[in-house]
């Protein structure tokens, strides 16, 4: 058997921190191979936030446009949707944002870019193609994938999941979506505004079960307001073609039909044909690879980023793994994933910010604790715009005055929420907040008022 080829490091997978790990340490003068089986760019610039972001602004203009008589603006003709030339335009900017990456990569002094399925052949070696690669240093940066709930009879029907949904360039008649946390909401509320019929089944009592009550019920009274029909305590236990759509049997006896049905109930990690076994690298039950606060395997030498390691399922986390890695190896840093502040925003129309605990996990730390909400029905900038859907919610440490976290369900809450979410990385107390002088009219300067509702 032929020698491995040698390389200082070599980087399974290009999503978020593959790339930006395999420059940094080129740049440090390290040969580095970085293996793409698929796209070059991971799911967020391929089938996650960058396309599905670019249909919600398609949804918002759509949305806009069919409010224009409430601002006094006269459009002649009904608004109508594009959906050939809106997924147009969502791949020209995915496609842009892929061939950025790709093209940082092939042009990178000591990159090798590698174009085929890497698996391991024991710890510090990996086949791809008909190669052999070896490196002191393994990076694993492989994400995840939709997972198949287990309904009978999904198999025989034509379903959609995020990333084959980006490719659909018709306008569902009824879209039914299986799943009411972010990917079913955000998909649910844009077909609804390019003008498909939409119900959104959740097996569980509420939509995104990792919010508070009171935020899930308000995401629901928004998306209804737009008739988006929403089932909860539903669980959809078996599909069928019916017709030329689709019909959905939901717990006993109910049944939704539809012409087309988005399965949106979770993700899986796409590590069960790396050969993780080879290498003794150990799994949970689920698939993630286990990895300790430094992103380190069990194996030495091996590092897990991303979706596939289970610590966060954003492209923010992902990016930050790898600047944890690169601290900790070359800068003489001791960073670790316990250090951050969890925080991600819901983009629904209006989105929603949220950074640290909710209010129930609070609670359940036995802290005394005090809370805050401010509706934005009197926020100038949402009254202004006639968005006034939403509420500014946030939970402070009564005896340290520090912010536990915040719920921003509003116009430009994902925004607003960083200058919290700053404030927490400062261990300031929440008055740093109350005594600044903020600009009007914006959201933020709303922020002080806000606090002032503490009880």
């Amino acid at each position: 058997m032929a020698m491995p080829e040698r390389f200082d490091a070599i980087v399974i997978g290009t999503g978020q921190s593959g790339p930006a790990l395999a420059r940094d340490m080129a740049g440090r003068g390290m040969k580095v191979a970085i293996l793409e089986r698929h796209k070059v760019g991971g799911t967020c610039v391929n089938t996650g936030c960058i396309p599905t972001k670019s249909l919600v602004a398609s949804a918002r203009a759509a949305h806009v446009a069919r409010r224009a008589h409430d601002f006094g603006v006269r459009i002649g003709g009904a608004v109508t949707v594009d959906m050939k030339a809106v997924k147009a335009r969502m791949k020209e900017i995915s496609g842009t944002s892929n061939s950025a990456v790709t093209r940082g990569l092939e042009t990178t002094a000591n990159v090798t870019l590698i174009r085929g399925h890497g698996t391991f052949a024991g710890p510090d070696t990996v086949t791809v193609n008909d190669r052999r690669l070896t490196a002191p240093k393994i990076f694993v940066n492989v994400g995840g994938r939709a997972e198949r709930p287990d309904i009978e009879g999904l198999e025989d029907v034509p379903y959609l999941v995020n990333s084959t949904m980006l490719e659909l360039d018709v306008l569902p008649r009824h879209l039914i979506v299986v799943g009411g946390s972010y990917i079913g909401l955000e998909f649910g509320q844009m077909y609804r505004r390019f003008g498909s019929e939409v119900t959104i089944v959740q097996r569980g009592p509420r939509l995104v079960p990792r919010e508070d009550e009171d935020v899930a019920e308000a995401i629901r009274e928004i998306l209804e307001k737009e008739r988006v029909q929403v089932k909860t305590g539903a669980e959809c236990i078996a599909a069928e073609r019916k017709g030329d759509g689709v019909a959905v049997r939901v717990g006993k006896g109910g049944v939704v039909e539809g012409s087309h049905v988005l399965i949106a109930a979770g993700r899986v990690p796409n590590t069960h044909d790396l050969g993780l076994d080879a290498a003794g690298v150990k799994t949970d039950d689920r698939g993630y690879i286990a990895v300790n606060d430094k992103l380190e395997t069990n194996v030495p030498g091996v590092f897990a980023l991303g979706d596939c390691n289970g610590r966060g399922a954003f492209t923010h986390t992902s990016y930050n793994d790898y600047e944890i890695v690169a601290a900790n190896l070359f800068d003489g840093g001791s960073r670790k994933i316990t250090d951050r502040i969890p925080a991600y925003a819901l983009y629904i129309d209006p989105p929603l910010g949220r950074c640290g605990m909710t209010e129930k996990e609070a609670r359940a730390s036995g802290r005394k604790i005090l809370v805050g909400k401010y509706f934005m029905e009197n926020v100038g900038r949402a009254f202004e715009r006639s968005e006034t859907d939403g509420f500014m919610k946030v939970v402070v440490d009564a005896a340290t005055e520090r912010i536990l976290g915040a719920a921003l369900l509003g116009i430009e809450g994902d925004e607003v929420m960083h200058t919290l979410l700053d404030l927490m990385y400062a261990d300031a107390p929440y008055t740093v907040v109350t005594r600044a002088m903020h600009v009007h009219p914006t959201v933020s300067e709303y922020l002080p008022s806000l606090f002032q509702s503490l009880e």
